[in-house]
């Protein structure tokens, strides 16, 4: 944690800078940039080689690209070096995109192992698994011993070759993925033996390691680190070969944009819309504000429909938003709930059965429950006991049609390959509001008049 009267002096910073984490440093710089971009600079051009890197990493994409512009081909080649094959990766594809030149300059200064890596790694496509794995990590042969196995992670612990080492992966002959033993497990054992011998003196499954195929959508490895609680996962290519390794820091970035695409979408703003400029995100913004428009227009032309009904009973002009607000909201807790176990994989239109079944069921126990209360507040408010039988059942009706179709509109949209979180809010919008306002003043219209 950095101290509040240090966080936003350079000077003071760069005093400190070896007792603190590469992301608080990162947040003191976004502070110092809004006071002073020279600081800014000023920090970055100073900070120690083997941090540079993580910090850089951990800023905000604007300011990420303001450093990578700033910061000269010697500096930035030597931040590099210090990284992880797969950050590495990342922060050559970023610099690309701002200066190609520079990207290419900063790759040539690298060493030829660190260069094979990365053009290996930029292969893969984004979604694919091998895009976020690290090609750093401790394997051992079967026929090599336990210590001889520990001695050569000493040593590449000593020269800060590798790090976060939490399994050693056994592989053959030739270089296939065979099993995977945690270092928590692996001190219990005999130094003198092989790996070969551990396994075959053991249950075979006890060391099953967990992999997946480089290849692989990287949004079903987050399922499977969420599933089995995983803190690294063995990523192999052609014919079980193992090449590299995932880390659970790399999948919560995957598991926080995922989140945060959907929260966006579900709101209708664009997941870019922080890095865009002002007139980029109003524009945007305005595309889903058009479509609402069209949508309460639709409301409106329902509610014309029954403007002799409001004119005679002026009280449901004062009810009608309560109807309409209350449905929104009941479809917004459906859609949520199931949009989130779709994302998760829990159910799909063919399993949905159970799932629809079940959020009917809590719309009518709702419906039923605050028809109940709004009737009789109806009845009191404005004395008149068949206002409050009408208000009451049009909710009923409306968070029925909440449920059933928060639940129903996201599966449909899924089921034609359109993103549930993109379309389903104004579509039910649309519903709960003609749904409210239709109910209510129809039944308004048989019962009172």
């Amino acid at each position: 944690m950095i101290e509040k009267n240090i966080e936003q002096n350079p000077t003071e910073l760069l005093k400190k800078i070896e007792n603190l984490h590469p992301s608080d440093v990162a947040l003191s710089l976004k502070k110092i940039n809004k006071k002073n971009s020279d600081d800014f600079i000023f920090v970055l051009k100073n900070l120690p080689d083997e941090i540079l890197g993580d910090v850089i990493l951990e800023l905000p994409e604007k300011l990420r690209e303001f450093a990578y512009n700033e910061l000269s081909i010697e500096k930035l080649t030597d931040a590099v070096d210090e990284l992880e094959s797969d950050d590495q990766t990342d922060i050559l594809q970023e610099i690309e995109e701002v200066n190609e030149d520079k990207a290419k300059e900063i790759f040539d200064g690298l060493e030829e192992e660190d260069k094979e890596e990365i053009s290996w790694l930029k292969r893969y496509e984004d979604e694919e698994a091998g895009a976020y794995m690290q090609t750093e990590l401790f394997s051992a042969n079967l026929d090599e011993t336990i210590s001889d196995s520990i001695e050569r992670l000493r040593i590449a612990k000593e020269e800060d070759e590798i790090e976060n080492i939490h399994q050693v992966f056994i592989v053959d002959k030739n270089k296939n993925l065979v099993a995977s033993i945690l270092l928590e497990d692996l001190i219990i054992f005999d130094y003198k033996i092989t790996y070969k011998q551990l396994l075959k003196e053991n249950d075979p499954n006890r060391f099953k390691p967990y992999k997946v195929n480089d290849d692989e959508d990287i949004k079903d490895v987050a399922k499977q680190f969420e599933k089995y609680n995983l803190s690294v996962v063995a990523v192999v290519g052609y014919q079980n070969l193992l090449i590299g390794r995932i880390t659970s820091d790399d999948i919560l970035d995957v598991i926080e944009d995922k989140a945060t695409e959907q929260m966006y979408q579900l709101a209708g703003v664009d997941d870019d819309f922080e890095h865009d400029n002002l007139l980029t995100t109003a524009k945007k913004r305005a595309i889903w504000l058009f479509l609402n428009l069209g949508t309460a227009i639709l409301a409106s032309i329902v509610i014309g429909f029954f403007d002799q009904t409001i004119e005679a009973y002026v009280a449901l002009a004062i009810l009608m938003p309560i109807v309409a607000s209350m449905g929104g909201n009941a479809g917004t807790q459906t859609l949520a709930v199931m949009v989130r176990q779709m994302a998760l994989g829990e159910i799909d239109f063919e399993n949905s059965k159970d799932a629809i079944k079940k959020e009917i069921f809590i719309s009518l126990f709702n419906g039923i429950l605050f028809a109940l209360l709004i009737g009789i507040i109806a009845y009191f408010w404005f004395n008149t006991a068949l206002l409050g039988l009408v208000i009451g059942m049009s909710m009923i009706i409306n968070l029925f049609s909440a449920g059933f179709f928060g639940a129903l509109i996201p599966l449909l949209l899924k089921r034609y390959n359109i993103d549930p979180a993109v379309g389903s809010t104004v579509l039910l919008t649309t519903v709960t509001d003609i749904v409210g306002f239709f109910s209510f003043l129809m039944l308004a219209k048989l019962i009172l008049l």
